[in-house]
């Protein structure tokens, strides 16, 4: 694979190139990774889009409020990346990878580019390289990446250590909503959006919002939130009711932040915390080799067989490990 040719079509904002990229940095394999790790390299640095992370309930709208969303930005000129993560089957392995036919509209639009990758059973909500992926689509010259979790629950926070912004979607009518959402994703929500507020669920959505909006109260404030958030709001998606003030609330923590100084802070937390994972992937990918592969195989069925308990034969195999 050429690298310069393909850095040089992702700096210029050509989709094939882009896509191409994903692709390489998703890959697995050894020389794919070698080169992924080449082409990250040599992207161009200093261009920044504003990251925006999604999460939401099954069935709360996600994907027709990322193409709502996504069609007022393009609207106002912006270019939007769209990296949605569908999850993996355990057993198969495969992943349906629909987002692009549920967001028909955005697929066809110009300044949207819209990425579906399969999550490979990796937990955090997100693929296991969708950082990278957010870098690519910087460096292609996108204004806003919105990245989409497969789901919602306590294992889902990855996403807010590869975003600017953490957008909760939850829809009324869902039963008890405070107690069916894990605090952990609560605390690390910028905003509570309560999406499906029409027809008969309006009245619902408002009672929502003010439940959530009274729980936030009760949170501890954090340093890197100005007065008013995080805040609850209700929009519609199918009437695109309420997304410019979504918009607007984005935008205003985002410049509140960037006059602090939160913003180079929390982006340079994120560059160590994803070093640190970096790291431990690399180690991980040392149990895939073939001297690796036997030895865990044979303490595998020492233990199995009641020769030995798992704690003792861990260790014996990190003591291989290491000569």
């Amino acid at each position: 694979m050429d690298i310069d040719t393909l850095v040089k079509g992702i700096a210029t904002g050509e989709r094939r190139a882009l896509a191409r990229g994903i692709t390489l940095v998703e890959s697995a394999r050894g020389d794919h990774r070698a080169d992924a790790t080449g082409l990250l390299a040599a992207l161009p640095k200093g261009r920044e889009a504003l990251r925006i992370g999604l999460s939401g309930t099954p069935g709360v709208g996600k994907s027709t409020f990322i193409e709502s969303f996504g069609m007022m930005l393009t609207r106002q000129d912006l270019r939007v990346a769209v990296l949605a993560v569908d999850p993996s089957s355990s057993r198969s392995g495969g992943s349906i990878l629909g987002d692009k036919t549920r967001m028909d509209q955005l697929a066809r639009e110009p300044n949207a580019f819209i990425r579906p990758s399969p999550s490979q059973t990796h937990l955090g909500g997100v693929a296991l390289r969708t950082r990278e992926a957010v870098t690519l689509c910087e460096a292609a010259g996108f204004d806003v990446v919105l990245i989409e979790t497969v789901g919602v629950g306590q294992s889902e926070t990855v996403v807010a250590e590869m975003s600017d912004v953490f957008v909760l979607l939850l829809a009324p009518a869902g039963g008890d909503e405070l107690q069916g959402v894990k605090r952990g994703i609560m605390e690390m929500a910028d905003l509570i959006v309560v999406n499906k507020a029409d027809g008969d669920l309006k009245a619902t959505a408002g009672r929502t919002c003010a439940d959530y909006a009274g729980a936030l109260r009760l949170l501890r404030k954090r340093p890197q939130d100005p007065e008013g958030f995080p805040r609850a709001m209700m929009v519609s998606a199918v009437e695109e009711h309420g997304l410019g003030e979504v918009w607007e609330a984005l935008l205003s923590l985002t410049e509140w932040r960037r006059e602090k100084g939160f913003w180079d802070q929390t982006r340079a937390a994120q560059a160590r915390y994803w070093f640190e994972q970096a790291v431990k992937q690399a180690l991980l990918e040392q149990l895939d080799r073939p001297t690796a592969r036997a030895a865990l195989a044979e303490l595998s069925d020492k233990v199995a067989a009641g020769e030995t308990d798992s704690s003792a034969a861990a260790q014996a195999f990190v003591a291989g490990l290491e000569r």
